[in-house]
Parts: structure tokens; sequence; C-alpha cells
């Protein structure tokens, strides 16, 4: 038995109750990325089909939102930046997005390089041109997931000092009556 937030045991969860809270885990964080995925898809599809290229890869991001939604459950296992937890929201919002900004860049070159070997290409010919190529492609390429997962970890981290049921009650609950101060 755990001890639950009022000092009581709290009865072991069942292995149907585990399952359905990863399901639900998995689906919020397939949502989010499945989202700023078909943005990213979007956006490119734009620039191709301004430059003459018939384009499409929703496809693709629902893929990869599959994929790296897997990823971040995983990462969320480890929860490398707990021991930051005590520090101000900052600290742990800014280390935990570098840290998965670097996790998806990686698991990313991994996929194609053993796609690429798997198609009977070189390692070297199966690395990815991140961003368009070159420095300054990987560098854009990383400052865009790098702000697109920030909402995500600031969320994530306002719910661990907030409480998540306070958290979502502020969010999505019903807007507190005004104060003295917003009549003056």
């Amino acid at each position: 038995m755990t001890a639950n937030s009022t000092g009581f045991s709290a009865p072991p969860r069942s292995l149907k109750a585990k399952a359905a809270e990863e399901f639900r885990r998995f689906l919020r964080l397939f949502i989010y990325l499945w989202v700023l995925f078909a943005v990213f898809a979007l956006n490119q599809h734009i620039v191709m089909r301004e430059n003459g290229i018939p384009w499409t890869s929703q496809g693709l991001a629902l893929i990869n939102a599959l994929v790296f939604s897997k990823v971040m459950m995983l990462y969320e296992m480890f929860d490398p930046g707990r021991w930051l937890r005590k520090r101000p929201l900052i600290y742990p919002i800014l280390y935990e997005t570098f840290l998965l900004t670097l996790l998806f860049l990686v698991v990313h070159v991994l996929e194609k390089v053993i796609e690429g070997v798997i198609r009977g290409r070189t390692v070297a010919d199966s690395l990815p041109s991140i961003g368009g190529g070159g420095l300054e492609g990987l560098i854009s390429a990383t400052v865009i997931v790098f702000v697109a997962l920030t909402p995500f970890f600031a969320l994530r981290n306002l719910g661990y000092a907030l409480g998540a049921d306070r958290l979502w009650a502020l969010v999505f609950g019903p807007t507190a009556p005004s104060t003295d101060v917003e009549k003056a």
C-alpha cells in the first residue's frame, strides 16, 4: 500500500486502472505532438507548394506523433528534471525542454540511419538533412522544437507545483468572481 496526501494508505491500483492511466497519458502526449507535427507539415507543404513541388506529409505527422509520444513516455519515466523541482519553475522547464529537444533530434537521426541501412544505404548516406541542412538548418530546427515543447513542460511543471487537479481547475474551470482590485 502507498501513502496518499492524507497520510493514509491507499489501496494498490489494479492493472486495468494503471493501463488506463498510461493510455490517457499516451493519448495526451500523442494529441499534443500530432497537432505540433501537423502544423510543421502544413508549413512545409506551403513552402513546397510555393516552389512548385507537390508534397503532403500529414501521414508522417501522425506516425511521428506515435513514435515520439512513446519517446516522451519513456523520458517521463526517468524524470530527469526532478532534482530541479525545488528551484524556481523556469529551471526545470528549460532543462527538461532542452533535454527532450536533444533526445528528439537523436531519435530522429537514429530513425533515419536505421531506415537507410535497411534500404541498403551507408550510415553516412542515411544521415538526415535537418532543417534544410548545415549548421544553420540544425540550429533553426532545434530552436523551433525547443520553443514548441516549452509550453508542454511549463504546464507539466506548473502541475507539479500547484497540483494537477488545481492546475486543471485553473485552466479549464469557471473563472473566479472579480475582486475589489479589478473593480477599482
